[in-house]
């Protein structure tokens, strides 16, 4: 049996670098982390104590969404935050579009944003945090 300890890293597709790392830098506050050299473009992100976002610029991936339209059901990653409403009037003070679900089926506060690309992340937290 494999034994499974977490997950190490997400990669996502993006098409603009310098876009991207506004977002994930910039708005999402993601400290960059050296990466290889690889022979195509991207960077890497820590995400907590272990796990890393790894951005990929690859212009033929069939991946990237071509919409920034909000949609929770359509593949994305989750973050964990410490905090929902502090959270939630940081983006809008950034100005970002949100999708807030404070009460849903899940045990935590979900606010659903995009990247530049149309990548969908979740910031969760407890709720009433």
């Amino acid at each position: 049996m494999i034994e499974v300890e977490g997950i190490h890293h997400t990669a996502v597709i993006v098409t603009d670098l310098s876009r991207a790392r506004q977002f994930y830098s910039g708005v999402l506050g993601l400290a960059e982390i050296p990466r290889p050299d690889f022979d195509f473009g991207g960077a890497w992100y820590r995400v907590g104590d272990r796990q890393e976002l790894h951005l990929i610029i690859y212009p033929a991936a069939r991946a990237v969404r071509g919409t920034t339209a909000i949609d929770g059901r359509d593949g994305h990653f989750a973050m964990r935050v410490g905090s929902y409403t502090k959270t939630l009037a940081y983006l809008r003070g950034q100005g970002i579009e949100c999708r807030e679900l404070p009460l849903n089926p899940t045990p935590f506060a979900q606010i659903y944003v995009t990247d530049p690309d149309g990548n969908v992340v979740e910031l969760n937290a407890e709720r009433g945090s």
